[in-house]
């Protein structure tokens, strides 16, 4: 590392449905970045895109750091969208994006810092892109060889007739059982998702699935634990203990993943060393199979009673917030928040 501060432009907000989670991620992240031996390593200069996509700097970006609220921007506005990098960001020698879903965690954020020919954290283009999207993720993961829950991937066009949604709503009814998750392919955090029981239910959430995202998935619900493994590395990816996610709620929805009280974390998971070591395997081989690198979270289904293990998904930005598994698995692995911030800035570009 170069005796002189690294500046890193920390890039959070984001046109999604996670904005308000990546401002409590960043705040974090900013934390680890201002702690510890990281005040004489970086000059963090904060950057804060609104909910229109557009780009705002270091005074109002610090601002929302502080108060960790998206704030009320009073018109007149500029155009929404990207318009270019805020005054300063020239002295940026390495991104961190902090971005949650999409337009910041499925490659398009990732393509432009590229052409910025400056280093960034986390995974790149291709690996981002893949595990965003959850039908070309599950594609990845069967041509690797890791088991998945029974699922079927179809689009958002074959409810639009009547008779072509008759025979998807049979085709889903033949392959999987109720209950199952609708979910759309390219959205995080459970947004969009629901838990369905009945043809009637499974035809709502399609509905509401199809007008969130053209491409969606139907996935069997399956009587299990969900655990989680966090990667951290370059070329070389490492992996964290395993964590369990317990939660009081039907299901791991958003407003359980979010609200203080709702789920709880046991940290390491009470699982024999042979099924941790299995999990923390099969998250480095799924991360090999779409090509994440940088970091990610790999989320499981275990079933104690078949001693069965089901991949769910890679989540390559995951939330930073105090009830983010990824941090806290790291912690519990003995990397503080600022080595791990330290650690992740390490890896950019590799």
């Amino acid at each position: 590392m170069p005796s002189s501060p690294i500046t890193v432009g920390l890039v959070f907000g984001g046109r999604s449905g996670e904005h308000d989670v990546s401002i409590r991620s960043a705040a974090t992240v900013v934390r680890g970045l201002r702690s510890g031996r990281n005040t004489d390593r970086y000059v963090v200069q904060a950057i804060y895109i609104d909910r229109d996509g557009r780009w705002w700097g270091t005074d109002l970006a610090e601002t929302t750091l502080a108060s960790e609220t998206a704030p009320e921007l009073t018109p007149p506005l500029p155009p929404s969208g990207f318009q270019g990098f805020p005054e300063g960001c020239d002295a940026v020698d390495i991104w961190y994006p902090v971005l949650h879903g999409p337009n910041g965690e499925d490659g398009t954020i990732q393509g432009l810092f590229k052409l910025t020919g400056k280093p960034f954290v986390g995974a790149g283009v291709l690996g981002s892109a893949v595990s965003m999207d959850k039908q070309a993720m599950k594609s990845a993961f069967a041509s690797a060889g890791l088991s998945q829950v029974p699922y079927v991937s179809l689009l958002a066009s074959e409810l639009e007739e009547p008779n072509s949604r008759s025979a998807l709503l049979d085709r889903i009814e033949t392959e999987l059982n109720y209950p199952c998750f609708v979910k759309p392919a390219n959205l995080g955090s459970s947004v969009g998702i629901s838990k369905v029981r009945s043809r009637k239910e499974l035809e709502a959430g399609l509905n509401q699935a199809a007008a969130l995202d053209p491409r969606l998935v139907v996935e069997q619900g399956v009587n299990a634990r969900e655990v989680e493994c966090a990667v951290l590395g370059g070329r070389t990816l490492e992996a964290s203990v395993v964590g369990e996610v317990r939660f009081d709620a039907d299901w791991y929805d958003y407003d359980t993943k979010y609200t203080a009280g709702r789920s709880t974390t046991l940290i390491p998971a009470p699982l024999s060393d042979q099924v941790s070591d299995r999990i923390r395997a099969h998250a480095l081989q799924a991360c090999a199979a779409v090509g994440v690198n940088g970091m990610g979270r790999v989320d499981f289904f275990y079933d104690d009673a078949t001693d069965q293990l089901w991949i769910n998904e890679i989540n390559t930005l995951p939330g930073f917030t105090a009830q983010s598994m990824f941090p806290m698995l790291w912690a519990a692995s003995g990397v503080t928040l600022d080595q791990l911030v330290h650690q992740l800035i390490q890896t950019a570009g590799e």
